[in-house]
């Protein structure tokens, strides 16, 4: 009996010290999972593993690892100019995340388990490399102030890129409208026929869009150019921090005035995305047109088979995808925009996680832009007009006004002389004619100002002429809207 009590006592013991050596075990695990974050030591508890997966955004803000390590080095140096940490540290650090670089650019970085953002990675990877020291670099700095500084500095790069892509495809439009000034073609309101006017203009009319939303972006980098870092988390820095010293050294033009303000404005990112929704809606405008002008009913216009794909069954046809994809990407364009927008729309004060948000809908935004641009220049530039087509679509109905015109000419109101045009449109359906098949024995009748030379009004190109004020489709007016945009883009 004694035998059996010894052994029960023993195996509960031995339970108990499993049980202890178990709980012993979890919690080091615990301590060394939080370990990893960086915001650890507040938690005794494990994150749930679906919760990691929603939290992490590793996977899309990785992105940003050239401008984070930029800030990071920079923020280094300010810190030892505000005596925080020794020039010696400061050059452990900027030598440390030198290396990191190196193994990005390389693709040797590896991402590991705890990397929820870009900022942990980079710091983890650091800590690997230098050892302690690394713990001092985020010293008065938050995550609130580092990812708003690394999403402006790497849109600053960004906005340059896309500033190039888009003067690329005014230039185009510039050169090809001076080129092919002579072409005649119909001009549409209502995608009814409306007057003649020279093909250039049409281009030049969708070139000063460009031009608009290239100023657009020209005002917008502006405040994309303002530095937030050393605002802390939202009260700002503890340490003296010399911001205006940091912007010089990441070439920000100023500081944030506000550090509440700073670390949850995305108005920036904001206007960006309206400037892409924009652009986006121009250049669905514009393909929507070359779509029209391009189908076998109007024959005004031949993309180049570098720009257009086929039909898996239908072996005659010759789709305008190139065309089709831009106007099908501006309602993304539009959809990033509302997006946020809508994220943004109910956020109390400073930082708050949904912000996140942001980034996805911006990097798509401006991957979108990296495809539509260039491929609107490629369009334009291979695009071959169909001058006999144009020619045939203009119809003798569109010198209508030209004959109110003549007769406003001779002193006669312009809402009688309106008048008198309907009634020779009426005529000409009646006789089953033309409208410039009037004769001047035709058009005598409905006023007594019509004279023999009223047969001269029947001409395109007189008709086109004729609108020679700025802005207008005659040559003169259209060559000196070539020369004003070139300007603007030396």
């Amino acid at each position: 009996m004694i035998s059996r009590f010894i052994k029960k006592r023993t195996f509960a013991l031995a339970g108990a010290s499993i049980a202890v050596s178990a709980l012993c075990h979890q919690a080091v695990r615990r301590q060394s999972t939080s370990a990893k974050k960086l915001w650890g030591g507040r938690f005794t508890g494990d994150t749930d593993p679906l919760m990691e997966k929603f939290n992490d955004s590793i996977n899309f803000d990785k992105r940003l690892w050239k401008v984070d390590i930029e800030g990071s080095c920079a923020y280094a140096r300010a810190l030892c100019e505000a005596k925080i940490i020794t020039k010696e540290e400061a050059d452990k650090l900027t030598e440390g995340l030198q290396q990191v670089a190196k193994e990005w650019e390389s693709g040797e970085f590896k991402i590991v388990a705890g990397d929820e953002d870009i900022h942990t990675a980079n710091e983890r990877r650091l800590g690997e490399i230098i050892g302690a020291t690394a713990g001092k670099l985020h010293t008065g700095r938050s995550r609130n102030d580092q990812v708003a500084t690394d999403v402006r500095l790497w849109m600053k790069t960004e906005i340059s890129i896309c500033r190039g892509m888009l003067v690329d495809l005014l230039k185009t439009a510039a050169s090809r409208a001076e080129n092919e000034i002579d072409i005649l073609m119909p001009g549409y309101t209502h995608l009814q026929p409306a007057q003649p006017i020279r093909w250039s203009h049409w281009m030049m009319s969708h070139a000063w869009r460009w031009k608009r939303d290239l100023d657009r972006l020209d005002d917008l980098s502006k405040r994309v150019d303002v530095m937030p870092l050393g605002s802390g988390a939202l009260a700002g820095h503890p340490f003296g921090l010399n911001r205006k010293l940091l912007a010089k050294d990441l070439k920000f033009s100023s500081v944030s005035p506000n550090s509440l303000d700073s670390v949850s404005d995305r108005d920036f990112i904001a206007e960006f995305l309206f400037w892409a929704s924009m652009l986006g809606i121009h250049l669905s405008q514009w393909s929507e047109d070359l779509i029209i002008y391009g189908s076998s009913e109007y024959g005004y216009v031949t993309m180049s088979d570098a720009y257009a794909t086929g039909s898996s069954l239908m072996p005659q046809k010759k789709n305008p995808d190139a065309l089709e994809l831009l106007r099908g990407k501006s309602g993304r364009t539009l959809g990033n925009l509302i997006g946020l927008l809508t994220t943004l729309k109910g956020l109390p004060s400073t930082y708050n996680k949904d912000l996140q948000e942001d980034k996805e809908l911006l990097f798509d935004c401006v991957d979108t832009l990296h495809g539509c641009i260039p491929i609107s220049t490629g369009v334009l530039s291979t695009l071959t007009p169909n001058p006999e087509k144009m020619r045939g679509g203009l119809a003798g109905e569109m010198l209508a006004t030209d004959l109110a015109d003549y007769l406003v000419r001779k002193g006669v109101p312009f809402r009688e002389t309106h008048h008198v045009a309907g009634e020779a449109v009426a005529l000409a359906e009646k006789k089953g004619c033309d409208l410039t098949e009037l004769e001047f024995e035709d058009l005598k009748p409905l006023h007594s100002n019509f004279e023999a030379d009223v047969v001269n009004v029947w001409s395109m190109e007189a008709s086109v002429e004729s609108r020679n004020a700025e802005g207008g489709t005659s040559k003169d007016a259209v060559l000196e809207q070539v020369r004003l945009l070139k300007s603007m883009l030396e």
